[in-house]
Parts: C-alpha cells; structure tokens; sequence
C-alpha cells in the first residue's frame, strides 16, 4: 500500500501523474541515495489553493542561493560543481546519540514521500513545489532529543573553492537557520531529498534541504552538514545580518510588513508576464494545521 501523509481534511492530489509528466518519473536509484526505501504517496496536503506545481524549469532557475551567487540563476549556473557524494550530517547538542552520519544512514528506513507544498519567498514571490522528502521529526527522534532541547540549529556546507558566493565577505558563512523544537517536529516541517520525482538538483539544496511551507523561504536552509539541537535561541543568518529587516520566526504574515515592501500580496512565478498580484494567506495557507503553535503570541513581532 502507499503512504498516505495527514491531509487535515484537505484533498490530496490522487496521482503523481495528475501533477508531473512521465518523462520526469521518478530517478528512483538516485533518490533512493543508498538504499532508503521509498514509499509513494500523494503530499502531505494539496497546496492551499490546490494549484498546480510550478514547472521544473522555474524551481530549478529561479531561486535564491546565495553560496553561489546573488542573481536568481546564478545557482543553477554554478552549482553542478558541488560534490554531493560523499556527504555526511553532523547531529549534535542536547542528543542522546550524537556524531557524524553518512547520507545513506540518514535516509536510512525514512519513508520518502510525495509533499506538494507552497514557497512564499519573502521578496513577496511564490511556487508550488512537488517535492520527495521524510519530516525532519524523524531524524530528530532517531538522534534522540534529551530533555532540554528547546531549539534546533542548522548549518549549511561550507566549501568557496566549489561554492563562489562564499567567497564574498558580505555574509558569515556558514549560513545558518534555526526553528522552535517544536516546529521543527511538525509533521509539515521536512528534509528534501528530491523534487518533481527525482534527486535534488544541486542548486535547490542538494542532497539534503529543510522545507518548512509555512515560513518565508530563507527559513528552508540548503546543503545542510550539521543539526544542532540547544536550550538557547540560535543565531541565524538574516537576523544577524539586517537585525531591522529580518527576525527569527519569519511566519508567512501579510499583515505585516517588510520594511521595504508589502508582504500582502505576491508573484506567482510562472504565471505569465502580467498576470496580477494575489493575496499571501496568514501562514502562507496553512494556518489549520501551525497556528496553535503560536497561541498566546504576539503575531506582528514575528517578522
């Protein structure tokens, strides 16, 4: 039988086949990555407005790295010279088990599935995204969390000779992210292996990316070597870098703004040339399922 991920009442998609041509079926020997069984599944939910995925040529040229550079297409240009195999994640901090795991032991018996979810960028453009990933609460239970943990950090390769954006001293690389211990067990919150059915193209983050849809797209750290998990807030690039502009949650919110722009409405790329503005949803459409993870809080402070 299939896995079928919670869809919190929502429709899945009912066949990968509906969203993604055959052409583009799965690489399963490449995503397997050393033998994790993978278990096909519709996502995890339908994005929110059950839009169709964005076209594999706009996820892969259009996007932010900035380890190789700060024009959209600078990561599918530069990025085929990164070396993905070996790779291995560091898992560390408050953990009963704690050390150095090659790739093929981290994806290790994870149930890879389909989760065809939405990224809202915070320069207030937008795709959905058919991606092939496990929740990150997986790996977090295996390394084993000890009673302390409140927070998990994460670390980006560190490697300018193969990545030429690390080479400018306008950012401290490593880029580094971090989530609540609690969102990051969310079952919406996941490791990326893959998109569109197969391996995770280098310059979305390959081999392993976080993916949290209902966060700005900074928050889904790329190419990540180390797990972390602490008692204390960790520091996190943007934050670190434009204190003013940027802050720790960074939850999808269109009531507030960024200082320099709106976050009300956004771009949907691939949509066409003058195709108008929508709306961004409270938590980019998945208020349903996260929003009890914010009760009592103030949501305009969490820019």
């Amino acid at each position: 039988m299939p896995r079928r991920s919670p869809t919190s009442g929502r429709k899945p998609w009912e066949k990968w086949s509906e969203v993604t041509p055959h052409s583009v079926w799965l690489d399963r020997r490449a995503l397997m990555a050393g033998g994790a069984a993978m278990m096909l599944a519709p996502a995890a939910r339908a994005a929110p407005r059950d839009l169709v995925p964005n076209s594999r040529k706009d996820i892969t040229t259009y996007n932010n790295f900035y380890e190789f550079g700060f024009d959209k297409g600078d990561p599918a240009r530069y990025a085929g010279r990164l070396t993905t195999d070996p790779w291995s994640v560091r898992i560390d901090g408050l953990v009963e088990r704690p050390g150095s795991w090659p790739l093929d032991d981290v994806l290790k018996g994870m149930p890879l599935d389909e989760h065809i979810t939405r990224l809202r960028c915070v320069e207030a453009w937008s795709m959905v995204i058919p991606w092939i990933g496990f929740p990150l609460a997986e790996l977090l239970r295996r390394a084993g969390p000890r009673p302390g943990a409140k927070y998990v950090a994460f670390e980006t390769l560190l490697r300018p000779e193969e990545m030429p954006g690390q080479r400018r001293r306008s950012i401290d690389w490593p880029y580094r992210e971090g989530l609540r211990l609690d969102e990051a067990m969310h079952p919406l919150t996941l490791l990326a292996t893959g998109l569109y059915g197969a391996a995770l193209p280098n310059q979305n983050g390959a081999p392993l990316r976080l993916v949290v849809p209902w966060k700005y797209g900074f928050k889904s750290i790329k190419s990540i070597v180390r797990i972390t998990l602490t008692d204390t807030q960790p520091v996190t690039t943007w934050p670190a870098l434009q204190p003013t502009e940027y802050g720790f949650y960074a939850n999808v919110n269109p009531r507030v703004d960024h200082p320099r722009w709106s976050q009300a409405t956004e771009r949907v790329i691939g949509a066409g040339l003058f195709a108008p503005r929508v709306p961004t949803e409270m938590f980019n459409g998945y208020a349903e399922e996260v929003a009890s993870l914010y009760a009592g809080m103030d949501l305009r402070t969490f820019y």
